[in-house]
């Protein structure tokens, strides 16, 4: 497939993304999308293109004359036809808004190559908050038992008790190297290489002893070895970890609806919250930048508010 042409200020952008904002290349790639994306949908309704052939649009030769030529109401017929044509949930404009707010601030504040900015006013779609979905603790060992007895079952344990004791995203858990490991301390490169350190409780440093002991693949590639080593002798990716996650859920009987590894990291919130976790600790332990991200995992069950409420000392009956 070939690849698409950008127009040089928005490669200087995306390069700004990393190199000093300190983006992922995963948000980049989303940034670059959401903005071909718009551009190509700006230019076919420009020249009257047909919109049905939205991807074989040439946004390369987009001019920044025509970049301070463009509306808060371009902006605004974008998000129609990302909503009404495209499907887009509130979650996905929600992103896309980031995205266009980001670009025009870049353009406007860091390049001075506009004196207007038409994102200033576009506003983020309300997206409605949704509970997480998560394992019980009965559930987790149904599916901690689901792993079957092979030459990846000690491997495949451990990571999926780093997910469920340390809460951590698969991306840094496909990040992880041997060298994060010291002594009891796993050190985490988290969203916006941003580091943290976690402690290893008894289970982690038992399934991390037995993965090594076990005669694991020799690691085939460039760089730093990984700490976990797929059977290929590769650095892990997402997507393997998330098919790893999904064998799991099936062989354990448990089939948990859209069990993902991402679904492990809420269950591992959950339960330290119940736990006890005060939810400072578990903004660190989670690597959140903001409280208020952390504070989706406080949800209580509906039969935990019903016993607080029957426990309530003025529960009282009156006798007739």
């Amino acid at each position: 497939m070939q690849k698409t042409k950008l127009p040089k200020f928005m490669k200087d952008f995306l390069v700004y993304l990393t190199t000093i904002r300190g983006k992922s290349q995963r948000t980049r790639k989303e940034y670059e999308y959401d903005l071909t994306l718009f551009f190509r949908f700006h230019l076919a309704v420009q020249q009257d293109l047909d919109i049905g052939n939205i991807t074989s649009i040439d946004i390369s030769t987009i001019t920044i004359e025509e970049i301070r030529d463009i509306t808060l109401e371009d902006l605004y017929l974008f998000m129609e036809y990302c909503e009404v044509q495209r499907g887009n949930s509130a979650s996905a404009r929600a992103r896309k808004v980031a995205t266009l707010k980001s670009f025009f601030k870049y353009l406007k504040g860091k390049r001075r190559l506009i004196e207007e900015n038409p994102a200033d006013e576009l506003e983020t779609p309300k997206i409605g908050r949704k509970r997480p979905i998560y394992m019980n603790i009965e559930e987790a060992r149904q599916f901690m038992d689901g792993i079957q007895s092979n030459h990846a079952s000690p491997r495949n344990y451990c990571m999926m008790m780093f997910f469920l004791n340390l809460g951590i995203r698969v991306s840094e858990l496909c990040q992880l190297n041997k060298s994060s490991i010291q002594g009891r301390y796993l050190t985490v490169v988290g969203k916006g290489n941003k580091e943290r350190t976690v402690y290893l409780n008894d289970s982690c440093m038992q399934a991390l002893t037995d993965y090594e002991a076990c005669g694991k693949t020799a690691y085939k590639g460039e760089g730093e070895e990984p700490l976990f080593v797929s059977q290929k002798g590769t650095r892990f990716t997402r997507q393997t970890v998330a098919k790893i996650v999904k064998q799991i859920n099936h062989q354990s009987g448990l089939q948990k609806e859209r069990l993902t590894p991402h679904k492990l990291r809420h269950t591992s919130a959950t339960m330290m919250y119940k736990a006890g976790a005060d939810i400072r600790s578990l903004q660190h332990i989670l690597g959140h930048s903001s409280v208020a991200t952390t504070q989706i995992y406080t949800h209580i069950e509906d039969e935990q508010l019903q016993q607080v409420l029957e426990n309530n000392p003025f529960n009282i009956v009156r006798n007739k």
